[in-house]
């Protein structure tokens, strides 16, 4: 592995001096965001951990410079007492369409993978994304978009290699990803695309022993930061291989919209052992009440924000399954039912405010549950 990554280090120093550029300016930005957050909770199970009350689930600062052909980005976070290191990358532009990144970052693997989390359209991203994606990772990131296509490629390292050195980690958990998307339509209030990801990786690190890089865990919380609880949890032992795919549709005719996405996760397992499976699935419909038609995010790939002024409702709908009777593995089902109010002030502010219903089930070691969920949050980005 450290002849890979030396390989690609190479090849990134390779294309920087062979395209040697006349002296250019260095453009310097910084950048932060501030998320405040107010929660009312009623639970069947557990009312005594969902305790209402604020919360400043993210506030960050950070920069990103800008020279010639060369990016680099910073952004270190804070959040209840601990500071954590998020994106931290140097991205190279190879042309009007194409760019290459190295570092810490968030690989795109479908619909959310490339949205910014302060600017998803709902306060939480789907239970099911959370699930099924990776959170940032270590590696590399080609990226092609153009008028009617985009595609990427990662080769990544896990995340627990930006958090620990490797005689404490051990042989790094490695893997591929790739998102390809084709988009016929992108024009304000006319939009449509379709696409699919598919990833591999090897077992992840354990802090059991027995356990480590040799099992994965698959999990989500309810939909809420002002409270932070498992609410889904599967994890599989005496693993070998970890595949994924997810298909997505977006599309909006002139201030509706749609966006969906199916995940589907198979474990493949030693000698003896049944392989593992999940799913998961949402749907989010989108409607801006007041403001102009949606417009399209070619790099992102995805229905952009929408304009200062606006104001969205987003109806959602999230089902997710991490439990498998034939693997031995109970990791729960969860139904999540949800409606969002957006507004946006200006570029730099929005306002949200969101209810949800969510239930459980099938979780080993827990009661079936579920939990209403009133939520508001201010937040500013810049």
């Amino acid at each position: 592995m450290k002849k890979i990554f030396g390989v690609l280090a190479l090849s990134l120093l390779f294309v920087g001096s062979a395209n040697a550029q006349d002296e250019e300016k260095l453009i310097v930005k910084p950048s932060g965001r501030i998320l405040l957050d107010g929660g009312l909770f009623k639970a069947k199970e557990g009312d005594e951990k969902f305790n209402d009350g604020f919360a400043v689930p993210d506030m960050r600062v950070g920069f990103k410079a800008k020279y010639g052909k060369w990016t680099a980005k910073v952004d270190i976070g804070y959040a209840y007492g601990k500071v954590g290191m998020k994106d931290v990358f140097i991205e190279r532009s190879l042309s009007g369409h194409d760019l290459l990144r190295a570092g810490y970052f968030i690989h795109q693997y479908g619909l959310q993978s490339s949205t910014s989390s302060s600017f998803k359209i709902s306060m939480e991203e789907p239970r099911s994304n959370q699930a099924f994606n990776n959170s940032r990772l270590l590696g590399f990131m080609y990226e092609h978009s153009d008028d009617k296509f985009l595609a990427t490629a990662s080769f990544f390292s896990e995340t627990d290699a930006m958090k620990m050195t490797s005689d404490k980690l051990g042989n790094q958990a490695v893997g591929m990803m790739s998102r390809l998307v084709y988009r016929p339509f992108t024009q304000r209030g006319r939009i449509f695309h379709v696409g699919v990801s598919g990833a591999y990786e090897s077992p992840r690190y354990n802090s059991d022993t027995q356990l480590n890089h040799k099992s994965y865990v698959l999990k989500t919380t309810w939909p809420t930061r002002v409270a932070n609880i498992t609410s889904l949890e599967a994890s599989v032992d005496n693993a070998k291989t970890l595949y994924k795919f997810t298909p997505e549709l977006t599309a909006a005719v002139g201030r509706l919209g749609i966006e969906t996405q199916y995940f589907y996760a198979a474990v493949t397992r030693d000698a003896g052992y049944h392989a593992y499976h999940a799913s998961g699935a949402y749907c989010s419909l989108r409607g801006i009440v007041k403001g102009k038609d949606y417009k399209y995010n070619y790099w992102d790939g995805g229905i952009d924000t929408p304009d200062p002024g606006a104001m969205e409702v987003v109806l959602a709908y999230d089902y997710t399954d991490l439990s498998d009777s034939h693997a031995g593995v109970l990791g729960g089902r969860s139904n999540d039912w949800s409606a969002t109010f957006n507004y946006y002030p200006n570029k730099y502010m929005i306002w949200r405010v969101r209810a949800s219903y969510t239930k459980t089930q099938n979780r080993a070691a827990a009661p079936d549950n579920h939990v209403s969920i009133l939520e508001t949050r201010l937040q500013i980005k810049f």
